[in-house]
């Protein structure tokens, strides 16, 4: 097992991917530690998004929050909005919650042992694992999507997904070293990713070819093997695009709990099968004949749009409306955005 975990070592020592939060091989083998606020968050950010997604909202967030202590203090709706786009909005309200907790409970220092991590709000045993490994060098198993799919494979596993997790994880912990475990858990992610891929993996320039028993069986591009998902639902609602004569638009910040809390977004209906919603104020609709379609994990939804022009001394039922000038549609959740995006062309103030 020594030997094997050495193999991958050396492949990553050559070919370790270049990320703004990661420290590279060389400079790790110095002595050069990473800051575990920026292990953390971008592992945070991580969760169902890709690398290349994550690079620049990683970059933006410790521009402007460059420590933990820096991101508990800021306010919750800059947070949400600079979160804008990465989807999993959850995440963002328990990262903020996470960093409080560090600075209260802990001084302002990530725990470094497994066991704690797991006490902050929104670390589970994946981020806990990745964070002991990666930041304090703790002989933690990682095990993500690219490592279940590099371990079904070397080990050739044809149980399904999800029910092989378990099975995964020992075979997993079987190869973590006690020595470099924080490059071995970033070189097993990294070798799923790039050589070990779901489609058309690279077997003859793998480090782990040899012992490779998928490669030998001829079943790796079978692996690993998922229960098939159910098929995903679809969900209504409908959304109230205003704008005033003034220029503002009005929007309104959702409920704390459920998909999307504490967002700005449009007043609209709850989303089910029959959505019905009074509009926020009364005004002359006009219904789009376009509709916006968003995908969340578990449905699609498609909403309804509704647009209405009123005068500047327009007061609303619900919700507030932002001045032109403040208006960022950026820092809508992007079902908003899709929703702005095919309202605005009917809302342009002469």
């Amino acid at each position: 097992m020594r030997e094997q975990a050495l193999q991958l070592l050396q492949w990553y020592d050559r070919h370790a991917r270049a990320m703004p939060w990661r420290v590279p091989p060389e400079d790790r083998k110095n002595g050069v530690m990473p800051d575990p606020y920026g292990v953390w968050l971008s592992e945070v950010m991580l969760q169902q998004t890709t690398v290349a997604a994550v690079r620049d909202y990683w970059r933006k967030f410790t521009d402007i929050w460059p420590t933990v202590a820096d991101l508990a203090a800021a306010e919750d709706a800059e947070v949400m909005a600079a979160w804008a786009g990465l989807g999993y909005y959850a995440r963002a309200r328990n990262l903020l919650k996470c960093a409080r907790v560090v600075v209260t409970d802990h001084g302002g220092q990530f725990p470094r042992d497994h066991a704690t991590l797991l006490t902050l709000p929104g670390v589970g045993p994946y981020t806990a694992a990745a964070v002991a490994a990666i930041a304090f060098d703790q002989p933690e198993t990682v095990l993500d999507g690219n490592v279940e799919r590099v371990m079904s494979r070397i080990h050739d596993v044809h149980t399904p997904l999800p029910a092989a997790k378990p099975e995964l994880m020992a075979l997993a912990q079987a190869l973590t070293p006690v020595e470099r475990p924080g490059d071995y858990a970033q070189a097993v992610m990294d070798l799923g990713a790039t050589i070990c891929t779901p489609k058309s993996p690279a077997c003859g320039i793998c480090p782990w070819r040899d012992p490779c028993r998928a490669r030998m069986a001829g079943t790796a591009s079978e692996l690993p093997k998922k229960t098939p998902k159910k098929k995903v639902p679809t969900r209504r609602g409908i959304a109230y695009v205003t704008r005033r004569a003034d220029g503002a638009w009005l929007l309104e910040t959702r409920p704390e709990k459920g998909l999307l809390g504490g967002m700005l977004g449009w007043p609209g209906s709850d989303w089910g099968d029959a959505p019905v919603a009074d509009p926020p104020l009364d005004a002359d609709w006009y219904r789009l004949d376009a509709t916006a379609r968003h995908t969340f994990t578990h449905f699609h939804l498609d909403l309804t749009i509704m647009t209405a022009r009123v005068p500047a001394d327009a007061v609303a039922d619900r919700g507030d409306f932002i001045p032109h000038g403040t208006f960022r549609p950026a820092a809508l959740p992007t079902v908003m955005r899709k929703v702005y995006d095919l309202a605005s062309g009917q809302l342009i103030i002469d």
